[in-house]
């Protein structure tokens, strides 16, 4: 028993093998910090400015050193050849290259082929898209740390990135930092970082941009709050060759103004305040915000057809929108004194009932109600019957209309007719 026992203890398997030399190497050099950054600066400083050589090394090395772990470094080095503390300075005790993005010729050819580098390291190694995110959130912040040459090519780089879709427009919140806005970093970067994204796009795409991300209302606040006026943010940009920026910024204003006097005057009607307060309040907002009788009148349509609860039932809401009417065609009949208001509110009316099906019956009744109102004119009615109305529920109103556009020639052939008579 004893010697099966000591057989069994000798025939115990054991671990032999190859020994793998290079592992220990590898491996120290995937977590070392300091061994990352001297591999990716002596790949850098051996690619020199061929930046094809650039991604061809950045797209091999990444299967041998740890890119998830270092992406703020990996970026750091390509950006500004080294390591950067905080406020944007290189790092003293740290391994650089001459060979960055800081380093580059400061023309928009070049950049382009530096967001090539990035853009293709991002595709290959899809996991560093949110560390690239971060690292430009991070340089924008710390931009008075940089010459105005190393602003200038970060700025374009950063246009072109978000022309090619690699960052979203959300980065430009590190612009609206205090300090960059006080001292005009952020107003003079963002003229560089849109010239480069309109010059790859166009200023509908940017816009779309700026919109999907809630940045299209925040341009004004590149300025500080002394100079955060449409007029001076038009001035400056228009000035830089930016027209394209200053009218989509003036628009974008004047639509949040709309917006902003829409929801008021629906507050004034909700607590029933007296109509002659409510034209006194619009004429000055209108004066204010430098609109027209056309949009004004469109704004104020709006702003009573959204002031009740409509019925559900579609007999009950032509009465209820007949009896909301006459009660603010006061209203109605302040911002109408021009033939091209009275024309944009038939149009508004006529594309209400459209788009609200419940109303579509209720188009004549509205139109006979504000022409007996004083609101709407003959002439007007007659254009837009004749060939002023959009396409939309055309058929469906100009039948409703025909009678009572009948009705109005008749009587103004009358009215002719007796004139000639007296005559």
């Amino acid at each position: 028993m004893v010697s099966f026992m000591s057989n069994q203890k000798q025939q115990k398997p054991t671990l032999t093998g190859q020994r793998f030399k290079t592992r220990k190497r590898d491996e120290k050099e995937r977590f070392d910090p300091t061994l990352f950054q001297e591999s990716i600066v002596q790949g850098l400083n051996q690619s020199g400015s061929d930046l094809e050589a650039v991604a061809k090394f950045l797209d091999s090395t990444g299967g041998k050193l740890d890119y998830r772990r270092y992406a703020e470094t990996l970026f750091d080095i390509l950006v500004a050849g080294g390591m950067l503390a905080p406020g944007g300075t290189l790092s003293d005790d740290m391994t650089r290259t001459e060979f960055c993005l800081f380093t580059a010729p400061e023309d928009l050819e070049t950049m382009q082929a530096y967001a090539q580098v990035f853009n293709k390291l991002i595709r290959r190694y899809k996991y560093l898209e949110k560390g690239f995110e971060d690292e430009i959130k991070k340089l924008l912040l710390f931009l008075k740390g940089f010459t105005e040459s190393e602003r200038n090519k970060l700025a374009m780089l950063t246009g072109i990135l978000l022309a090619n879709g690699n960052i979203s427009a959300s980065i430009l919140n590190s612009l609206y930092n205090e300090n960059l806005v006080k001292e005009g970093v952020s107003a003079a970067f963002a003229v560089k970082l849109f010239k480069s994204w309109i010059h790859e796009k166009d200023i509908n795409s940017v816009a779309g941009s700026l919109r999907k991300v809630g940045m299209d209302n925040r341009l004004m606040e590149l300025f500080p709050a002394n100079k955060r006026s449409c007029e001076h943010f038009s001035k400056y940009f228009t000035d830089a060759g930016l027209k394209e920026l200053s009218d989509f910024a003036r628009n974008q204003q004047s639509i949040g103004a709309r917006k902003e006097l829409q929801k008021e005057l629906q507050e004034q009607m909700a607590r029933g305040d007296p109509q002659k307060e409510i034209i006194a309040f619009t004429k000055e907002e209108m004066k204010k915000a430098n609109l027209s009788e056309q949009a004004m009148i469109n704004i104020i349509w709006t702003s009573v057809m959204s002031s009740v609860e409509w019925n559900k039932k579609e007999e009950l809401v032509c009465e209820q929108a007949i009896k909301l009417l006459k009660q603010y065609s006061l209203l109605l009949k302040a911002f109408t004194s021009q033939g091209l208001s009275e024309l944009s509110l038939l149009l508004k009316i006529q594309e209400y009932c459209y788009d609200n099906i419940h109303f579509m019956k209720a188009f004549q009744k509205i139109v006979v109600l504000l022409y007996k109102a004083d609101v709407l004119s003959e002439e007007a009615i007659l254009k837009w019957y004749n060939d002023a109305h959009v396409t939309k529920g055309k058929s469906v109103f100009l039948e409703q209309m025909k009678k009572f556009v009948e009705w109005l020639k008749s009587a103004e052939e009358e009215s002719e007719s007796e004139e000639e008579e007296t005559d």
